[in-house]
């Protein structure tokens, strides 16, 4: 009877050892380049789509405003989804949901390649925003829930940084691709970091953690979770404002800046693109930064250090005037308008307890999305009754929102064990 124990024992930690020697690497590293892999794919995803649309429009027969509605349901779908699929993680566990997403995103990516007119190439991407917003909270609990304390931070920012790694690829790879392949062949293109992530996927094991909190008992509606007491409500209502605010300064001056600097300082499509590329560097520079100071010094601490650069340095950029003044100071506003990409997944993962985790992070993160989705529109606004200058300045003030709600509404968690 001994020697079938001892020969069953010693098969599981054969099996054990070669999990932990698969061509992926240990659980916690797969988990970890799963989720940068699918933060790479929605950053790579959307950026395309803007690449293309002029193709779009004039093959299919498009109208601006019909262009424009396929990145709008994108971003509704990726709303949609980051609160469907965040609360379904915390029932179903994070990797079989993550499988779902992928794998909705990948079949309904490589449809819009087919697509024969306005209607159909617009489901197909609301369809594929679903799978698309699914993935980007669920990763991120996924790859913090298999670190250790002290790294989560870094971790945080590791995955983060997936997402401008994906926008960089996109800005590298598309002005090569798209005149030989066409927009159809750029969406089968965008089908790889799909399968990349699908197959890292499947070798990943389910959240220790999350399988330990769910065989104990029965939870609360997660949803509810987030507003149960006085207390989380305050961290909830913080966490809103703080994506809201990143989301908003970030699509606002993303959007808005490359056609800006072309109009205004008559800067060509080369040049506008090195701005993109500057301030995408500036980007993961910021984001890597962060998540090492998030781990030494706290979370708080760096967030209120990011926001007061961020207010400076866009106030201080929308007085800028010569092209090299420009670039290098798109790169300095990068670092601390999207460095603080580094820090939400560890905040979030730390204020709210393991059955509410993957909701926490999708449906706050999608809020605050949705809410961004303005920023581009607020900016137009204000730059056509006064100038683009001015415009960029009065964004500055929505980071002093943000200080204000970090500092009041959101505690320090900083090597917490998770609940």
């Amino acid at each position: 009877m001994n020697h079938h124990a001892d020969q069953s024992a010693h098969q599981g930690a054969l099996m054990q050892d070669a999990q932990e020697k698969s061509i992926f690497g240990p659980p916690h590293i797969r988990a970890l380049v799963a989720s940068i892999s699918g933060y790479a794919m929605d950053g790579f995803d959307l950026l395309i789509l803007g690449f293309m649309l002029s193709l779009i429009s004039a093959d299919l027969g498009l109208t601006s405003a019909q262009a424009g509605s396929l990145v709008t349901w994108t971003l509704v779908g990726g709303v949609a989804g980051g609160i469907g699929f965040g609360i379904l993680s915390d029932y179903l566990g994070r990797v079989r949901v993550l499988t779902y997403t992928i794998l909705l995103f990948a079949v309904f990516t490589g449809l819009c390649a087919f697509a024969q007119g306005y209607h159909d190439l617009l489901a197909y991407r609301f369809i594929a925003g679903l799978g698309l917003g699914g993935e980007f909270g669920i990763g991120m609990a996924l790859a913090i829930e298999a670190w250790p304390a002290e790294k989560r931070g870094r971790v945080s920012s590791y995955v983060g940084m997936g997402w401008q790694i994906g926008v960089l690829i996109a800005a590298l790879v598309t002005p090569v691709l798209l005149p030989h392949i066409g927009w159809r062949g750029m969406f089968l293109v965008g089908l790889a970091p799909a399968v990349l992530s699908f197959v890292i996927r499947k070798a990943i094991g389910e959240s220790e953690i999350f399988i330990e909190k769910a065989a104990r008992k029965k939870h609360e509606f997660p949803l509810k979770t987030l507003f149960r007491d006085a207390q989380t409500t305050k961290r909830s209502i913080g966490m809103i404002i703080m994506c809201s605010v990143q989301n908003f300064g970030y699509y606002g001056l993303i959007i808005w800046m490359p056609g800006y600097l072309t109009r205004q300082f008559g800067f060509t499509l080369a040049k506008s693109a090195t701005w993109t590329a500057a301030s995408i560097l500036g980007m993961l520079v910021g984001i890597w930064i962060f998540g090492q100071l998030a781990d030494r010094i706290g979370r708080k601490p760096t967030f209120v250090m990011y926001q007061i650069g961020a207010l400076i340095m866009v106030f201080v950029y929308s007085r800028m005037t010569t092209p090299e003044a420009l670039l290098i100071g798109g790169m300095v506003v990068g670092v601390f308008v999207n460095g603080m990409m580094g820090g939400y997944g560890a905040l979030m993962a730390e204020l709210y307890p393991t059955h509410a985790r993957g909701t926490a992070q999708n449906v706050l993160w999608s809020i605050g999305r949705a809410v961004g989705g303005f920023g581009p529109l607020a900016i137009g606004a204000v730059a056509s009754y006064y100038s683009f200058g001015t415009a960029i300045a009065a964004l500055a003030c929505i980071y002093v929102v943000d200080v204000v709600a970090t500092v009041v509404l959101i505690p320090e968690l900083k090597g917490v064990e998770l609940e």
